[in-house]
Formats: C-alpha cells, sequence, structure tokens
C-alpha cells in the first residue's frame, strides 16, 4: 500500500526489503568514490591475513545500500511526500559483509513525530542482514514527511518576510 503522507504512517509498520548482492565491483566504487582504500576492503593478500580471511565491504557501503533497500520494500514505511532524510543514528556495524553477499533490510517504524502543520517526522529502526539472516549492521533513521492538508514547507514567497 503506498502512503501519502506522515498521518497515513503508524508505529509498529514493518517492511522487508528485496536481496541485493554486493560484488566486488560495489566495493572498488565505493572505495574510488570515497578515498577509502583500506587493504581490508581492496588488497585480497591482504585481507586473507585479516580476522576476516578475505575482503570485505566498507560498513558504510553496507549502511548506504541496505538503508536504500527499504524505499524498495513493498510496503515503503516512508510516504509518498517524503521531503528529505533528516538523520540516520545509532549505527552499529555487528559483523561483516563479505563480496558476494546478498544483503536484506528489515524496517519498522518506531516513532512519529508531528513538527508543525506542514512536517511530521518518521523514526525508522532497521537491521541489515545477509542471505543466512545474520544481522550485519543496525541503524535509526529518520525521514522528513510531508503532512495532509499542509504544503511543503520551502522558501518565503518573494517580498515577504519569513
Amino acid at each position: 500500500m503506498d502512503r501519502e503522507f506522515f498521518e497515513d504512517c503508524r508505529v509498529g509498520e514493518k517492511a522487508l526489503s528485496p536481496g541485493r548482492t554486493l560484488t566486488e565491483t560495489d566495493i572498488v566504487l565505493f572505495a574510488a568514490f570515497t578515498g577509502d582504500w583500506l587493504a581490508v576492503h581492496t588488497d585480497a593478500e591482504y585481507a586473507k591475513q585479516s580476522p576476516f580471511g578475505e575482503r570485505i565491504a566498507h560498513g558504510l557501503l553496507v549502511l548506504t545500500v541496505g538503508s536504500a533497500l527499504l524505499l524498495r520494500a513493498q510496503f515503503n514505511l516512508l510516504p509518498k511526500s517524503t521531503i528529505a532524510l533528516y538523520g540516520v543514528e545509532k549505527v552499529r556495524f555487528v559483523a561483516p559483509a563479505k563480496i558476494g553477499d546478498t544483503i536484506h533490510t528489515e524496517g519498522e517504524v518506531i516513532s512519529l513525530t508531528e513538527l508543525d502543520k506542514t512536517r511530521g517526522l518518521i523514526v525508522v529502526r532497521g537491521e541489515i542482514k545477509n542471505q543466512r539472516n545474520e544481522l550485519l549492521a543496525t541503524f535509526t533513521l529518520k525521514g522528513l514527511v510531508g503532512r495532509r492538508g499542509g504544503q511543503a514547507a520551502g522558501p518565503p514567497a518573494q517580498g515577504t518576510t519569513p
């Protein structure tokens, strides 16, 4: 069910994302984009000697892909009136994701806060897991969303003061 506004959301709603396989290309492109070329991610011989025994995905790559997967869930926890990502908090990397792991995300709305007549804040707790249902990471995501009957807050009209 697609939801339009803040008022259409409920605490306790849950969603399960589809899976996405992490590839060597993902890791190399993420390293190039961010400048994080740590050997445990990019040097196969070094990584063999690490506690993980092989290369692992960057934690922030797992978080980025995992949180975005929630937007592809059959039941999207964020309504169509989503304005912006407000914050990501309480991130914990519990176990490594390796090349070839297929991750998915389980999310639950844990709070709803009315901010003003036009906006509300939705807080979603997420758990990123691999194909064996092993927990890889947890996070709390906050989304700024529009409210029914209000107009999205934007810049004041020309010639007016806020």
